[in-house]
């Protein structure tokens, strides 16, 4: 079987598991071998796209075929081991050990390095744990013990986090293919074009627009950046921008996709589940920490061609926003399509993901000179789907693991106790700072679902023992694990974005910093005001609002423009107006009489000061700034 024959069976298997077609056969499956088998596929599939040198091909291939066959011996025999939990012979955990250490092998080639030497550094402890000392001593568990429960339990590999994978992030993976077969990605790039191209600056908002709206539906950040980046960092360079400046945009704008409504690259869904909770109340909490996110890197880039004379592209040059509107219908449309089934009629994500996409074809089949075009897309997009699901599903599984061993062990108690240490000495700033710190260091190289899984278990729940509401803690380790994408030494998203620049990169990684300031600051002040997620009444979310935009406007001028405010003393009174104004929706109650009368007295205060800056000649860049 050619891979590529593989890799279309994974969707496809998704398909008919989210529709029910089995069901409706009159056939039951437990939604435990449905995962096993998923799971087996996509580690042979694994194999097959990242094989070991020619010389090993053959072995490689069997160790391959074992490791799938070990997992569908699960699905085989569960149901009746369902019945005999008891017995653990060897019968089954032999099949558990080859599954498992083929599952965290082929993670290490697909995913990289770093989740598969965190799954092995949790499975050592699940064998050596209750060695460890004082509070991080775990519980003493039989070899066959414990790895039949990472084999089998539904807490652990075959459980809660593959389910979201096989199922919710499965439907949304095919959705973004079949966007991208009939053309939406296109339609992305040229209506960003016609709305922001012309505007001064245009090209970084043509990519903050673009990679946002890419971003969302994407699962990864540095393919975000890979995809719109080839097109929007030469636009950006061409137009004036430093080199380390357009890549720096790139990375940020497409790091911000993964925090964006409505999917969140696919993160959403696993948070709802986390929490048991409704997509909807995902959605709802984290659209305006995005909006602040996005505001802030749209007036940084703003200010910056104001303060150095960069212009938009020529209109002529550009698309029409008409024949841009009318060519975007295969965007458009499906993703209305998307919200109705969503929002409206209430169905799972991975159904009304699936019902768009059939929308999406219905739609390119009415237009499209040649019927038969529709049926070659079919082949492409289950192709590119399994392309994708299959490091997402290896991630997963690898997320069970981990998940599995804190279950059984007790370490995620253990982690909470320490940290609550921390934060009876230092208080609730010092366990958030820990906790950030923890994140972004924890998150280094890993894909967005995987982050969240492992910080969401190991962090949140020290979190929410502090008086962190759960949305707010959850969130929180979400944006400074995504943080590592952006945060030197490593900063894997800006790294890929300057090689596409050709700047340098510790100089992207530390401008994407600063780019990025918004997502370093927004978590502390949500975790402590959780009106920014839209908990709380109409007035404390619009006080908490205004404030964060007055600070925000005020801050990203005084980022981006070394003379702004007139530079000097103004420019450092501003940044003390942005601080204060931010701060005050922490330390002070928004709806309070001294919050409001702060929020309403910034508005003049940001009117003075803009006025005392007057209008400031552009400095433009040398041309060595240009290049690097």
């Amino acid at each position: 079987m050619k891979s590529t024959h593989l890799v279309a069976v994974l969707p496809a298997l998704g398909i008919l598991w989210i529709l029910d077609v089995p069901g409706r056969l009159g056939a039951v499956y437990i939604t435990e071998q449905y995962l096993a088998v998923v799971l087996g596929l996509a580690v042979l599939g694994g194999v097959l796209i990242s094989p070991l040198p020619r010389l090993w091909r053959s072995a490689d291939l069997a160790f391959g075929v074992v490791t799938m066959l070990a997992w569908f011996w699960l699905a085989y025999n569960y149901q009746d081991w369902l019945l005999s939990a008891a017995s653990r012979g060897p019968e089954k955990w032999l099949p558990a050990l080859i599954a498992l250490v083929g599952l965290v092998e082929v993670t290490r080639r697909a995913c990289g390095g770093v989740l598969a030497l965190l799954g092995l550094a949790f499975v050592a402890y699940g064998f050596l744990g209750w060695m460890a000392p004082g509070t991080l001593e775990g519980a003493y568990l039989k070899p066959a013990r414990y790895l039949l429960y990472l084999y089998s339990d539904s807490n652990s590999v075959p459980g809660l986090v593959l389910n979201v994978g096989a199922t919710q992030i499965l439907g949304f993976i095919i959705f973004g293919a079949t966007l991208n077969a009939v053309g939406g990605s296109d339609a992305m790039t040229q209506l960003a074009l016609a709305l922001m191209g012309h505007r001064r600056g245009g090209p970084a908002k043509v990519a903050i627009l673009a990679s946002s709206l890419f971003g969302t539906l994407s699962g990864s950040t540095v393919a975000n950046v890979m995809s719109t980046g080839v097109v929007t960092i030469p636009m950006m360079k061409k137009s004036g921008y430093p080199a380390r400046y357009a890549a720096a945009i790139e990375a940020v704008a497409s790091n911000g996709g993964q925090i964006a409504p409505p999917v969140m690259g696919a993160t959403a869904f696993v948070i709802a589940e986390f929490l048991q909770v409704g997509y909807a109340d995902v959605v709802i909490a984290a659209f305006l920490p995005a909006l602040f996110y996005y505001y802030l890197l749209y007036r940084q880039v703003d200010c910056y061609a104001v303060a150095h004379g960069i212009t938009g592209a020529p209109r002529d040059s550009l698309p029409r926003l008409r024949a841009a509107l009318k060519g975007s219908w295969p965007l458009l449309a499906p993703l209305g399509v998307l919200v109705w089934f969503l929002f409206v009629l209430g169905y799972s994500p991975g159904k009304s993901a699936l019902y768009s996409s059939g929308a999406a074809l219905a739609l390119h089949l009415v237009t499209a000179r040649h019927k038969g075009e529709v049926l070659a897309l079919l082949p492409r997009i289950l192709i590119e789907s399994g392309r994708t699901l299959i490091p997402i599903l290896l991630v997963c599984g690898v997320a069970g693991i981990i998940i599995g061993t804190i279950n059984i062990t007790g370490l995620g108690f253990s982690i909470t106790l320490a940290l609550g240490r921390i934060a009876e000495v230092g208080g609730v700033w010092a366990l958030l700072l820990t906790t950030a710190l923890l994140a972004i260091v924890l998150g280094v190289g890993m894909p967005t679902t995987g982050v969240y899984v492992v910080l969401s278990v190991l962090l949140a729940p020290a979190l929410v023992r502090f008086g962190i509401t759960p949305m707010a803690a959850n969130l929180f380790i979400l944006y400074f694990g995504l943080l590592s994408m952006l945060t030197p030494p490593v900063a894997i998203a800006s790294y890929a974005a300057a090689s596409i620049a050709g700047s340098d990169m510790w100089a992207t990684g530390l401008t994407g910093m600063k780019l990025a300031l918004t997502a370093y600051l927004l978590p502390f002040v949500f975790a402590m005001n959780p009106a920014l997620l839209m908990d709380g009444t109409w007035p404390e979310i619009a006080v908490s609002g205004l404030t964060i935009l007055v600070s925000g406007y005020l801050l990203a001028e005084v980022l981006a423009a070394r003379h702004a405010f007139g530079g000097g003393l103004m420019r450092i009174v501003a940044g003390l107006v942005a601080v204060t104004v931010g701060g005050s929706t922490i330390f002070l109650a928004p709806a309070s009489g001294p919050g409001i009368a702060l929020a309403l007295l910034s508005l003049p205060i940001v009117y003075g000061l803009t006025r005392l800056r007057g209008p400031a000649a552009p400095t433009p860049l040398a041309p060595s700034q240009k290049g690097s």
